[in-house]
């Protein structure tokens, strides 16, 4: 069984290298909500709620807000104008996600957008919550929203970012097949692919932290302070991260209506100020970000990856990573496999998942499935080529005769008292090693072996999986 969620991502490091070396890539969207938002005059079923002065406000059925309204009637008004002097004197590349409906009803915004080369994105058609609508539904909206958009701005959006979304809108605008990327995504610092229906599609994941919508949120932002010194400890983390050679991307997300009050935007400016006084900051909308990607790190198509196998695949390619024990593989992929399971440490993880959950019965007869060391089925050749391959690099196909007779006696003697063979990761240990901890380990007592070798068994797994798969 598939579990679609993805939770391992590029793991602990990925080295990656932006234009001129640069440690960050910092991006600034602007939202352009207002006259897209929910209200009576645009046909909606009630005013607003979301995001404004008035935290925890409840939509108005069938009436118009008048308060909220005119919060959102401030960011075209006012707070743009704020926003596009702050960053067009520091000639600060902007991306803009324009609701169609509220891109039409602000023609002046649109001019002054354009004029300042900001890329405009599309944020859909109208500002609401898209949760409850149907694939259908959400579809048509997406195409309404483009074909709005191109009409008002002359130019097809390259990138799509819903926000209020569905479970659905990144598999819809991946089938569209027509965006550099979409950003309804929280999932990394980094841009990622999403495959869907046999397309892909690049995602440049967003931000709900670094984003001036938390002075609209309960145990948000109350101050300008609070703002700049978060925006700031973010820049110096990743950028810190980007000088020992893991540069990341960090967005920061503002509303016309937020960002763009005086006492807000007064720390908006500090931290404009403070990222332009830093070197190797790579400033830019975010088109040329997934167009950069897209040329430097483009799709690389996997279908071997684990996670992707049919069961019968899965259960050829790995069932022998325990030893004639194909049962493990198949409860492995009957329970549920995930990206996280595509590298060495995750699919080891999955199996041994299955092997410790596995009855004592069953477990020894996995011990059971092991050949002796340097035993009869090796002499006469049988043994299976994984095992063949890790006693000879042991150098257990070079016995001398007196190694032999010793490594027989005491095959016999464990076997006699424990009822399963002796059994050690043997790949990397010397002749000397093994036998050591031969005799070192025929004085345990049953209890004590049968865990022992359980945990032998999993580390010969591991190799195994290791030279089959990434860690």
């Amino acid at each position: 069984m598939r579990y679609p969620r993805d939770l391992h991502g590029y793991g602990p490091s990925l080295n990656i290298v932006w234009p001129n070396e640069a440690r960050i890539a910092v991006q600034f969207v602007v939202n352009y909500e207002e006259g897209g938002e929910n209200c009576v005059l645009h046909g909606d079923a009630g005013s607003e709620a979301f995001l404004s002065e008035i935290v925890g406000a409840q939509a108005w059925p069938g009436q118009r807000h008048w308060n909220m309204e005119s919060i959102y009637e401030y960011g075209a008004r006012a707070g743009f104008w704020r926003l596009h002097r702050l960053f067009t004197e520091r000639n600060v590349p902007v991306t803009v996600y324009g609701v169609a409906t509220a891109l039409k009803r602000s023609p002046a915004q649109v001019a002054a957008m354009q004029k300042a080369d900001w890329e405009i994105a599309s944020h859909g058609l109208k500002w609401l919550e898209y949760k409850d609508f149907s694939v259908e539904e959400e579809r048509a909206e997406i195409g309404e929203a483009i074909r709005l958009h191109t009409i008002v701005t002359g130019e097809w959006p390259y990138g799509w970012y819903t926000g209020r979304c569905s479970e659905n809108t990144l598999d819809l605008v991946t089938e569209a097949g027509c965006f550099d990327y979409v950003s309804d995504s929280y999932a990394d610092d980094l841009p990622y692919w999403h495959e869907h229906a046999g397309r892909h599609q690049l995602v440049v994941p967003y931000t709900l932290d670094a984003n001036d919508m938390r002075f609209a949120t309960a145990q948000g932002f109350n101050s300008g302070d609070q703002f700049f010194s978060y925006l700031k400890d973010s820049f110096d983390v990743l950028y810190a991260e980007g000088a020992v050679g893991s540069p990341k991307m960090m967005s920061i997300g503002l509303h016309c209506r937020l960002a763009g009050r005086p006492g807000r935007a007064a720390a908006l400016a500090r931290f404009l100020d403070y990222v332009k006084g830093h070197e190797k900051v790579w400033l830019a909308r975010r088109v040329d970000i997934a167009r950069y990607w897209a040329k430097t790190y483009p799709f690389q198509p996997n279908d071997n990856r684990p996670s992707r196998l049919s069961e019968e695949a899965f259960v050829t390619r790995f069932g022998g990573v325990f030893e004639h024990s194909d049962w493990i593989a198949r409860r492995a992929f009957a329970d549920e496999l995930s990206p996280a399971n595509d590298t060495a440490i995750g699919l080891h993880a999955a199996l041994t998942a299955v092997f410790r959950g596995a009855t004592e019965a069953e477990r020894f007869a996995v011990l059971n499935a092991h050949p002796d060391l340097a035993g009869k089925l090796a002499e006469a050749k049988r043994l299976t080529e994984s095992s063949t391959n890790e006693q000879a690099s042991a150098g257990l196909d070079a016995l001398t005769d007196r190694e032999r007779v010793r490594f027989i006696s005491l095959n016999s003697a464990y076997v006699e008292k424990f009822g399963f063979p002796f059994i050690m990761a043997v790949k990397g240990r010397s002749k000397d090693e093994i036998l050591a901890a031969f005799e070192s380990r025929i004085g345990n007592d049953r209890a004590a072996e049968f865990d022992t070798a359980c945990r032998q068994v999993e580390r010969i797994a591991l190799l195994r999986l290791r030279d089959m798969l990434p860690d």
